[in-house]
């Protein structure tokens, strides 16, 4: 009877040895893909389209064709964009390492009407947002439309220049999300 109750004891024992580890293995399993769930559905997949860059919430397509201010929105808005709107210096420094220093890029700011009223494509509020312009700019009232470029002795900064001029752009749009 005694060396019974042992037997019984030593395989009592083993079962509950290992339902201990099969429960611990379960439960590991089960918060294991717990998590893999919930990352994977609050994971924000963004897109851009594959030549544009990416920054932030927005893509950015450097054009390479010149053309008059705008002629270079309808192009972007074809596109289901913008010329740029520039909302942090963090964002223009983003973009000015894309550009090439030789050249003048359109932004999406303008003063249409020539009153020192500067308007963002996109409706930013002018006061509200960032300026950048190079020192002493806009200076002159006939120039309606707003340009980035570089300057050897200044770096880049915004520039007001004549809207039937032909130069590159840039365009905006805000990143798909999936």
């Amino acid at each position: 009877m005694e060396q019974e109750r042992q037997h019984q004891g030593r395989e009592n024992s083993g079962w509950c040895s290992q339902v201990k580890l099969w429960s611990g293995l379960v439960i590991s399993i089960v918060l294991l893909s717990s998590c893999f769930i919930v990352s994977c559905v609050e994971k924000n997949w963004e897109c851009c389209p594959s030549t544009w860059k990416s920054f932030g919430s927005s893509c950015y397509l450097i054009s390479t064709e010149r053309n008059f201010w705008a002629q270079s929105e309808q192009n972007c808005v074809a596109m289901g964009a913008h010329l740029v709107v520039i909302n942090s210096e963090a964002e223009q420094n983003f973009i000015v390492q894309q550009l090439n220093e030789s050249l003048s890029y359109f932004l999406g700011l303008s003063d249409l009407q020539g009153n020192g009223n500067w308007q963002w494509i996109d409706q930013t509020p002018y006061k509200d947002n960032v300026r950048l312009w190079h020192q002493h700019e806009p200076n002159f009232s006939a120039e309606e439309c707003a340009s980035i470029v570089f300057w050897s002795s200044r770096g880049w900064g915004w520039n007001d220049v004549f809207c039937d001029t032909n130069r590159n752009s840039i365009c905006e749009m805000k990143k798909v999300y999936l």
